[in-house]
């Protein structure tokens, strides 16, 4: 007796999906596991100074006590060089520790009002590319006595 079984066309489904769903399902626990899962914390973390008013002022005269003060210093020949912030306009170490050493009392003012440290205030001294190594020194020992006890550099603006 023969078979007709063994003769007939075998149909072929495709290729088998079963070890591909297996390794995705690895896969997805393993993340699941080892992610973090956003649940824990219910509000949106910021970084937003606390207020007691409203932003009311005097223009100009603002002073930002969350930044750093900001000191660009650029040279305007090899003997010579300027130093410009915000409220900052020097071309010497003495006028620029005159200048600092105002801003410094300015902010000291507005940190206490907002119930912080002056030691809290930071200087950001970013040397432009043809500016001496001697005047970035006269800026940072400006700032140092003027108080500063942060003091940070950037890198050539």
């Amino acid at each position: 007796m023969k078979m007709k079984g063994a003769k007939a066309v075998h149909y072929e489904s495709g290729p088998n999906m079963t070890p591909l769903v297996d390794v995705v399902m690895v896969i997805l626990i393993f993340l699941m596991l080892a992610g973090q899962f956003g649940g824990a914390e219910h509000y949106l973390a910021s970084n937003m100074p606390l207020v007691k008013g409203g932003s009311g002022g005097e223009p100009g005269n603002s002073v930002s006590i969350d930044e750093p003060v900001e000191i660009r210093v650029d040279s305007t020949s090899p003997d010579h060089f300027v130093a410009r912030g915000n409220t900052i306009n020097a071309t010497d170490g003495a006028a620029l520790y005159g200048q600092l050493q105002a801003l410094r009392a300015r902010m000291g003012a507005a940190l206490k009002a907002a119930g912080k440290k002056e030691s809290d205030i930071s200087v950001k001294i970013a040397p432009g590319r043809s500016v001496r190594f001697q005047h970035v020194v006269t800026v940072q020992e400006a700032a140092m006595r003027a108080g500063f006890e942060k003091i940070g550099f950037a890198s050539a603006h």
